[in-house]
């Protein structure tokens, strides 16, 4: 299957000619001609419904033509992939913070941050979506051992499918454009930042972590429209983009963009959540219990989409073709 134009997964015949990646490097710009193609299985098959870990067929290598991308070895030995040894831990699943953001901003202000370009985390949790942690752990051993550091290739029977930064911005909808200083954007300390920093509980050095969000949430209510709005911006900022321990301080370069929030709004924050997911992931051992930081059940959704039968049978999918596609599936353990 690959991506078609209308956003939506279309089938396709696998193939190994004419494959363009991504670059090495997520600070590189990618080919805005380049396919976003990623292989997927043509026929339905029973199979497909099957616990991954079953799935028996494979190819002991595949290799790609010219410009394309070579897949050699899995990283697991097919049948000796480690068994999870606990549930993946994470920290965007934050009930508390969103309920603390929920109470402090009014009806209009909180309707007007669902509505917003990184509303879409906030309908996503809404959903309450079912995170099935073994179907993950699975699919990231079932990795093939590429050179590419901002792609992954899981090989499932005789299929390889990939997930990068082409599909996350299909499944998230997110901006996902490049730019010159990603992590580390010139943001001007004003005097407003700082009032509003030392508001909140927060040196002006540093981000502010959730704990220190819900905190501040408990007294915003008599604080300016602009404030509260601020403390909703930061909360999705700090849970679903950074998504590390709830008392971790976020970057306070790229925290500090909130003070202008169209300027915040239009960041491509997508690309950076994906870089910070895919740098969590390479760093992990799957042989031992890990956490992993940013948005995971990004891969919980791929999954269900480039194995339909799966999707169609285990992520309890929503009618109509909810919009993006991150928002296709209720999932489910």
């Amino acid at each position: 299957m690959r991506w078609g134009a209308s956003n939506h997964f279309v089938s396709s015949r696998f193939a190994v000619m004419n494959v363009k990646t991504t670059n090495d490097n997520i600070g590189d710009k990618l080919d805005s001609d380049a396919a976003p193609l990623a292989i997927w299985t043509l026929e339905p098959r029973p199979s497909m419904v099957l616990k991954l870990f079953i799935i028996s067929s494979c190819f002991s290598s595949i290799t790609m033509s010219s410009n394309s991308l070579e897949l050699t070895k899995r990283i697991f030995t097919l049948g000796e992939e480690p068994f999870p040894i606990k549930s993946i831990t994470y920290h965007t699943n934050d009930s508390k913070l969103f309920s603390a953001v929920r109470d402090a901003l009014h009806d209009d202000e909180y309707e007007e941050l669902i509505e917003s370009k990184l509303g879409v985390f906030l309908k996503f949790k809404k959903m309450d979506f079912g995170w099935a942690s073994r179907l993950v752990h699975y699919m990231l051993c079932f990795q093939l051992n590429i050179k590419k550091k901002y792609e992954l290739w899981s090989l499932v029977g005789a299929d390889p499918v990939r997930f990068s930064l082409i599909e996350f911005e299909q499944l998230t909808g997110l901006n996902c454009e490049y730019i010159e200083n990603l992590e580390n954007p010139r943001c001007e300390v004003t005097n407003e930042m700082d009032t509003f920093w030392e508001r909140i509980g927060v040196s002006v050095d540093a981000g502010p972590s959730s704990e220190q969000i819900i905190r501040a949430c408990k007294r915003c209510q008599d604080w300016s429209r602009d404030d509260r709005m601020w403390m909703g911006y930061l909360a999705i900022f700090s849970r679903f983009i950074e998504g590390r321990k709830y008392s971790s301080a976020t970057r306070a370069s790229l925290a500090r963009l909130v003070m202008d929030l169209e300027k915040f709004e239009n960041y491509p924050w997508g690309r950076m959540a994906f870089k910070v997911l895919m740098d969590s992931l390479r760093a992990k051992d799957f042989t031992k219990s890990y956490t992993v930081n940013g948005f995971i059940q990004v891969l919980q959704v791929w999954i269900y989409h480039a194995l339909p039968e799966l999707g169609a049978n285990y992520g309890n999918p929503l009618p109509n073709k909810p919009s993006p596609s991150l928002l296709a599936f209720k999932g489910g353990k």
